[in-house]
């Protein structure tokens, strides 16, 4: 097994010119745009090009609920791309584009991991092609243009009081979560209270990932809901004049990144929503574009099953009008044993009891991924500490679920460890045994979907959510949104609203703490228990370790 850490693994790469890597898709060398020598744009006129051919297989790849642990989502998508490629299949991978918050925050890289990455994993994780920069910009343009009108006479008739549009920074800063602007006299504008998100959880990363070209996006951005007049009309962007000059700011940004895998598998890299606060799946245009490139798309979704699967059937395919071929659900053995109550510094030691009381969380996810009508197979991402009795617990437990489960080692082997997954997934997407179709039908009052969710995902026994929150949602209902999907802004760490409450929980209650209407994006967004839409940074950060050696390279990113 393999000592070096990501970074020297990332680093030792040789990467072919990505004018190559396009050349394996059919992608004419001058419709990339170069960003280097390793990564490129694909341009939109030959994305319009594409759209009289067939579309290939997709597959989703999703996980259980993250632990400390570690499950390796984003590794097992790298790892299940090379092994089609392996196996003789066209394939390419779609995944999301890193937040600098997190990089420097817990994580300290989203490119894979071991053997199975995408490259460049340093411009990955950092600034890359700088759309999460534009989408920033394009933000916070249009907050600027709010408090600019109130300032210059508000002819509009914008309550300052009822202004629903924050600012966004690329970074974990809780001191933002909550600020007063415009203080310090007349000058500087009317003082009130506002705040900042993070960039993922901004309406405008949403529209980007949900458009299908520059004319939807700028449709979408105008749809934008900024504020209210006090007689309670909406005010939105296009209101502002602002969706001609944000769209400027993302004409660069709403082309689809590409990249390379390890072994040189396409990677489209783009866009990048949070599934805990927001959908969770690259971009539309980047899937559409794969789908028509490749035989086998293989795309991830965030975070466990419950948030990013459900979102990307409920949202990204409901919209899009995709529909998945198969899902692949990984698992690791330490992270079942965490779900079975095992503390993360005894997770070396065999414990087959534990992981089996461990398993009703992955049980969980296999129920309700097939409930949208899509077939499983679940990933068993191999860990050093993993022993024979373990990992036959987890087969055995899978078997009684109707799926099968693959022991998966492409951390350590690349696609050579994927080869048996990707044959069987292969067979699987082959078979048309899919019959997708989302949770709940369009016309469902919007209340009831956010009760569907909780029931029939989270296993809840009930929604809590005080008059002001349904009547919001019915006055919602009345203006015409009565159609949209729902976006659960929720606890990554458990079914529940509770992060501390592992395995697969029943009757727990849903508490609904607030609800925003994403009319651009076309969702309702309902933040449930204790989530934040900015994060903090923790204890120790990432950024601590993150450097330059005396060779002028980056150590730290992992």
């Amino acid at each position: 097994m393999s000592h070096l850490t990501d970074i020297d693994i990332a680093r030792a790469a040789a990467k072919k010119p990505i004018q190559e890597i396009g050349a394996t898709l059919g992608i004419p060398a001058d419709h990339l745009v170069p960003y280097g020598h390793d990564k490129a744009k694909v341009g939109q006129e030959f994305i319009e090009s594409l759209k009289d051919r067939p579309d290939g297989k997709l597959i989703l790849v999703t996980a259980i609920n993250p632990t400390p642990a570690g499950e390796g989502k984003t590794t097992t998508t790298v790892g299940l791309g090379d092994g089609f490629s392996r196996i003789g299949r066209k394939a390419a991978i779609c995944i999301r584009e890193a937040s600098l918050g997190p990089c420097f925050g817990m994580k300290g890289g989203a490119a894979g991991g071991g053997y199975a990455q995408v490259v460049p994993m340093e411009e990955m994780n950092l600034h890359f092609t700088g759309d999460f920069h534009a989408i920033t910009s394009a933000h916070n343009l249009l907050a600027a243009l709010i408090d600019n009108h109130i300032y210059w006479g508000n002819e509009l008739g914008i309550d300052e009081r009822r202004v629903t549009w924050r600012r966004v920074v690329d970074m974990n800063d809780r001191a933002l979560r909550d600020v007063v602007t415009s203080l310090g006299g007349v000058a500087n504008g009317f003082p009130r209270q506002t705040g900042f998100d993070i960039t993922v959880a901004s309406e405008v990363m949403a529209c980007l990932c949900l458009a299908d070209n520059l004319d939807d996006l700028q449709a979408r951005l105008g749809s934008i809901i900024v504020a209210y007049t006090r007689a309670r009309e909406p005010i939105r962007a296009r209101d502002l004049k602002a969706d001609g000059a944000m769209t400027v700011l993302l004409k660069d940004a709403m082309q689809p990144n590409l990249v390379q895998t390890l072994e040189h598998t396409p990677a489209f890299v783009h866009g990048g929503p949070f599934a805990n606060i927001a959908h969770g799946c690259n971009s539309v245009i980047a899937t559409r574009t794969a789908l028509k490139l490749a035989d086998y798309v293989v795309t991830e979704a965030g975070f466990g099953a419950d948030l990013g699967a459900e979102k990307f059937m409920n949202i990204k395919c409901r919209k899009a009008g995709l529909a998945p071929d198969a899902v692949v659900i990984v698992a690791t053995i330490r992270a079942l044993k965490m779900n079975g109550g095992v503390a993360r510094g005894d997770l070396g030691a065999e414990n087959v009891a534990a992981v089996t009381s461990g398993c009703p969380n992955l049980g969980r996810h296999i129920a309700n991924v097939k409930s949208f009508g899509v077939p499983v197979v679940v990933a068993i991402n191999h860990f050093a500490s993993d022993t024979e009795a373990e990992i036959a617990a987890v087969r055995a437990f899978v078997g009684t679920q109707g799926a099968d489960a693959i022991l998966c080692r492409h951390w350590e082997l690349g696609s050579e460890g994927t080869e048996e997954l990707a044959t069987r997934v292969a067979e699987i997407a082959d078979s048309g045994a899919a019959q997708f179709a989302p949770l709940y039908a369009d016309e469902m009052p919007l209340f009831q979907k956010i009760e569907t969710i909780a029931k029939r995902i989270y296993h809840a026994s009930e929604v809590l959510a005080d008059k002001k929150i349904r009547d919001q949602l019915r006055q919602w209902e009345a203006q015409g949104y009565g159609n949209l999907p729902i976006c659960m802004a929720k606890t990554q760490y458990s079914f529940s609203t509770d992060p501390n409450l592992r395995g697969a929980p029943t009757g727990h209650g849903v508490p609904v703490r607030e609800v925003r209407l994403a009319a651009g994006a076309g969702f309702v967004v309902a933040i449930c228990g204790e989530i934040m839409t900015m994060p903090g940074l923790p204890r120790v950060p990432s950024a601590e370790a993150i450097r330059l050696n005396d060779a002028g390279e980056i150590e730290g990113l992992f």
